[in-house]
C-alpha cells in the first residue's frame, strides 16, 4: 500500500521522530510512504542542519519519497530557501501534481 502523510498538527513531531522516522529506517513502517507534506511549524521539519532535516533527507535519498513543505507557511517563517536538499514548497496544486505518478491509496493527515 502506498501513503502519503500530511503533517499539519502540534503532535506531529513526536509522531514522526518516535514512530514514522524509526519504523521506516528499520524497514518496518509497513507501507510505502510516498510523500509527507508539512503545514506551519511542521515545516522546520524540514529545515537544513537539523538532526530531523538529516533523518528526513536521508530517507528521501533512499526511497525517493516527495517531501513538500507548505510554500506561505515555509515563506512565512523565513525558511523557503534553507530545507533540506530534496524538499520543495508547494501548495496543494503543486501537491497533488507531485503525488499523482506515486498513485497514493491513502493520504493521512496527521
Amino acid at each position: 500500500m502506498k501513503i502519503a502523510y500530511v503533517f499539519a498538527t502540534t503532535t506531529s513531531q513526536k509522531i514522526l521522530d518516535t514512530m514514522i522516522i524509526p519504523q521506516m529506517e528499520e524497514g518496518r513502517h509497513g507501507v510505502e510512504v510516498v510523500g509527507m507534506f508539512f503545514f506551519v511549524d511542521n515545516t522546520f521539519f524540514l529545515l537544513n542542519g537539523t538532526e530531523m532535516g538529516r533523518k528526513l533527507q536521508a530517507l528521501q535519498e533512499k526511497t525517493g519519497m516527495l517531501l513538500m513543505a507548505c510554500d506561505q507557511c515555509a515563506y512565512e517563517r523565513h525558511i523557503a530557501d534553507q530545507l533540506i536538499p530534496g524538499a520543495s514548497i508547494g501548495c496543494f496544486p503543486d501537491l497533488y501534481a507531485a503525488l499523482a505518478p506515486a498513485a497514493p491509496d491513502q493520504v493521512i493527515t496527521l
